[in-house]
């Protein structure tokens, strides 16, 4: 028996382990903008050079500009990309893929209060944030706040949805 495998399939098998975490800035500074960052470990077929080429062509594909440009989702409603939150969780919801994880509730609070989140999807994998393992802020730092990271990454302004009640 023969079996094909889609493009889709085949670059979901090449960009691995598909994470997610949250983070807020510091209040105390004036910036509670939450944020949420999604990124493959890297450790799908091809290795993190086939999983950084199936990230890119994911993010064309749902139309995502790749760079420093930040797509404002709140005017886009037809845009394939969603992120529910409730519970202390974050669901990302795209194309053949979904993704969540834990939101502190500083973090739930002001994406309740903002009714927003910053989306960064980075291309680049980061292999040493595990899920189940912590990511100090110095990780956090060093990863999300790398230019070469932020310039190969989509940003986009998510609408926050909510379950009905």
């Amino acid at each position: 028996m023969t079996s094909t495998h889609t493009e889709s399939q085949v670059r979901r098998n090449q960009l691995g382990t598909l994470s997610a975490l949250t983070w807020i800035g510091d209040p105390e500074e004036g910036h509670d903008m939450p944020y949420l960052l999604a990124y493959s470990l890297g450790d799908g077929e091809g290795g993190h050079e086939a999983g950084e080429a199936a990230a890119r062509s994911l993010l064309e594909e749902m139309g995502l500009p790749i760079g420093d440009v930040v797509l404002d989702g709140t005017r886009t409603p037809s845009l394939p990309l969603t992120v529910l939150v409730e519970a202390e969780q974050a669901a990302l919801t795209m194309p053949g893929l979904n993704v969540q994880c834990s939101a502190p509730p500083e973090w739930v609070k002001a994406a309740d209060d903002h009714g927003q989140v910053y989306f960064l999807f980075a291309t680049r994998p980061w292999p040493e944030a595990v899920p189940g393992r912590p990511v100090t802020p110095e990780m956090l730092q060093a990863f999300a706040g790398d230019e070469a990271v932020l310039t190969s990454s989509a940003h986009v302004v998510l609408p926050v949805t909510k379950l009905r009640k």
